[in-house]
């Protein structure tokens, strides 16, 4: 390093108090005295969605990882909460879904400020001081160099890190190291009340100087640029802690930092301090007057001092726990750090978190006159300030960071390279940003008690996904839940069933026929027709297929309106296949539907199908067919929403179920939802 005595002897800028110097790998940070330090982000499971196994299991991995690191190791554990970013703005197609938008953008910023956390967790070494590191040196044969490889000790860290990272990685929903931009980043987050993006400079080296944008005010309420900062630091621990602890701090509605520091021991100084204390502990059981008395009288005293033999045990159980490897011993600091342009808000701030933190029965004591050691000790990399001397298990210490998190989905839709589908509000201040898309599959599920607003919030989403650029929605609806949503998105609702509507309105006629003209429409017609009969106990030969693709041929060759059913039956030279179509053609039960000489099946980009009186009735697999397969030909790769109202209902009917299993199975390809 380079010697600033002879410019100047004393330390005089934040910059002089921060700890780091260069980035010597990817995410991992230089120290001023040696040390390497690197930073992962993590987020760990929500309570609301969590059962209490899970939170012991996290808890548990978080203990064994911790337990594993010794002497010249340190770990901080940050949250960070921040303010989330704004409603997105989107253009939609219809004044509709722009106008539910525009009221939902208005609730949202009404509702104040919302607020999102961010966790970090930060790994700090220190190597063995260098007249160790050659000694161990001495112990090998043959290696090419000798004395102390500073790039080995980089690797060595690097490897150590990554396994214990490992340990996380399956427990927790997201866990991943941070890169060189987002390291510098972060920590500049920790020494500024500015939120941006740092870049990376040719030369990562001097980062104090780098990333120090604004000065520190000392005193007994220190500032950092114009913000007052309160501080407060936790000094007494309850008897019993169980996980996620400190879970309501996830909730707060003002920005802070909440960092845990633990300045781990090896299982022999751990042993060694802790034998120490269950001594002290055990020797003050008893007074030097009751103690002369016993030698006096050679009588046992009737009293001693209970609490010294109660923390005597104590320490006798941690030792117990050390020697069995259930966990390991730390130097433990939590500090909450809060600040505001004004000091009495600032004050409300710092009250409102000591208000939670001591409900929980910890102690805590607001920072005066140590206030700028305790701030130091709060960042990550600074193993020096406001050191605080009992030793917490890291079992106890698993259960005070904050290893749980409320979800507020992810900022974009990454598939869709947009805004998430909908913004609401969850606990707390913290907003929720549903998006479906988990990778490239949409496909959602949507559970709750009967009238509870599901089909509110399929409308909702239909009406919300009209954000994304040349997007279309297909919607198979039961009691006519989103037909307002439909015709008001411009889209086409169809009464299949004809229970909404009156019969003037001649709600729906389908022309399954229209297209065989097309070679590959024929095909599927011809597989269509077969369905149909053998619904109806026909039995399929060469011949009777041979029979429906004649009839279709010559069919295909009349005007298009004449390609229905009636005329196919016409041509048919089997009177059992005539009989058999029959229901189907005009003058039967279902030629309303699917006997039509036209068809008004629109092009819009919304369409929602009512099957409430056509599901469980002869014509619903027909009809659910042709539907499918006409959907199917629009499904071009834009964003597509399928949206099933009443799935149970659609799951009893065989046919829907079918077509539902194959549609879960492919349409992520074709760019669709269900």
């Amino acid at each position: 390093m380079m010697n600033l005595a002879e410019y100047r002897r004393t330390a005089s800028r934040l910059a002089d108090y921060l700890p780091w110097v260069a980035l010597v790998g990817s995410g991992v940070v230089l120290n001023k005295d040696g040390s390497f330090q690197r930073t992962a982000k993590f987020r760990g499971p929500d309570l609301d969605s969590a059962v209490a196994a899970e939170l012991v299991a996290v808890a548990g991995r978080l203990n064994n990882a911790f337990r594993r690191l010794g002497s010249g190791w340190a770990i901080f554990v940050e949250a960070q909460r921040s303010e989330a970013a704004s409603y997105p703005a989107s253009r939609f197609p219809d004044p509709a879904s722009a106008l539910v938008d525009a009221e939902r953008k208005a609730d949202f910023e009404e509702e104040g400020s919302h607020f999102v956390s961010g966790y970090f967790l930060t790994f700090l070494w220190l190597p063995p001081a260098e007249d160790a590191a050659r000694s161990e040196s001495w112990l090998y044969e043959g290696r090419e160099t000798s004395g102390v490889n500073p790039w080995e000790l980089v690797r060595g860290f690097i490897d150590r890190t990554d396994r214990v990272l490992a340990l996380l990685d399956g427990f927790m929903p997201e866990c991943r190291w941070l890169d060189d931009a987002g390291t510098l980043t972060y920590l500049h987050s920790t020494i500024s009340t500015n939120r941006h993006r740092v870049r990376v400079p040719e030369t990562p080296v001097y980062l104090d100087a780098l990333l120090a944008d604004q000065p520190l005010t000392g005193g007994l309420e220190p500032r950092l640029g114009n913000q007052h900062l309160r501080l407060l630091t936790i000094t007494g621990f309850p008897g019993t802690t169980t996980p996620g602890l400190l879970d309501e701090m996830n909730r707060l509605a003002f920005p802070y930092r909440w960092s845990t520091r633990a300045i781990l021991m090896d299982k022999t100084d751990a042993t060694r301090l802790l034998t120490k204390i269950r001594r002290q502990w055990f020797a003050k059981r008893k007074s030097i007057a009751a103690i002369i008395k016993e030698v006096m009288t050679n009588e046992q005293s009737a009293l001693v001092d209970t609490d010294a033999a109660n923390k005597a045990a104590d320490a006798d159980m941690a030792l117990q726990e050390l020697g069995a490897d259930m966990a390991g011993m730390a130097y433990v600091t939590a500090t909450v750090t809060v600040w505001d342009e004004d000091a009495r808000r600032a004050d409300e701030k710092l009250r409102l978190v000591e208000k939670i933190i001591q409900s929980r029965d910890f102690s805590v004591m607001v920072e005066t006159v140590n206030a700028v050691d305790a701030w130091l000790g709060s960042l990550p990399g600074h193993a020096y300030a406001n050191v605080r001397q009992p030793p917490v298990s890291t079992l106890n210490l698993a259960h005070m960071v904050p290893s749980s998190a409320v979800w507020a989905g992810p900022e974009r839709d990454d598939h869709l390279g947009a805004p998430p589908l909908l913004y609401g509000r969850t606990e707390g201040s913290t907003p929720f940003r549903l998006s479906l898309h988990v990778g490239d599959v949409g496909h959602t599920l949507v559970v709750g008690p009967t009238g509870a607003g599901k089909s509110v919030l399929l409308a909702l989403m239909a009406l919300q996904f009209r954000r994304y650029p040349r997007a279309q929605v297909f919607a198979f609806d039961f009691g006519g839940s989103i037909r307002a949503c439909a015709l008001a998105m411009q889209g086409d609702w169809h009464d299949l069933g004809g229970e909404l509507t009156d019969a003037a309105e001649a709600s729906v006629s389908l022309q399954p026929l229209a297209r065989i003209h097309q070679t590959s429409e024929r095909a599927w017609a011809a597989d269509w027709i077969v369905a149909i009969l053998m619904r109806e106990n026909i039995q399929i030969t060469p011949d009777v297929k041979e029979h429906i693709w004649t009839a279709l041929t010559s069919l295909a060759s009349a005007p298009v309106g004449e390609r229905t059913i009636t005329g196919l039956a016409v041509l048919l030279q089997s009177n059992d296949l005539k009989q058999a179509l029959r229901p189907y053609c005009v003058g039967g039960p279902y030629g309303r539907l699917l006997d039509a000489e036209s068809e008004h099946l629109g092009s819009a980009d919304v369409q929602a199908f009512e099957i409430e009186g056509l599901v469980g009735t002869g014509a619903a697999p027909a009809v659910l067919s042709y539907l499918f397969h006409r959907i199917g030909d629009r499904l071009g790769g834009q964003p597509t929403l399928l949206i099933i109202d009443e799935g149970w209902l659609a799951l009893d009917d065989e046919g829907f179920a079918d077509q539902l299993r194959e549609w879960l199975k492919t349409l992520r390809k074709k760019n669709a939802s269900v």
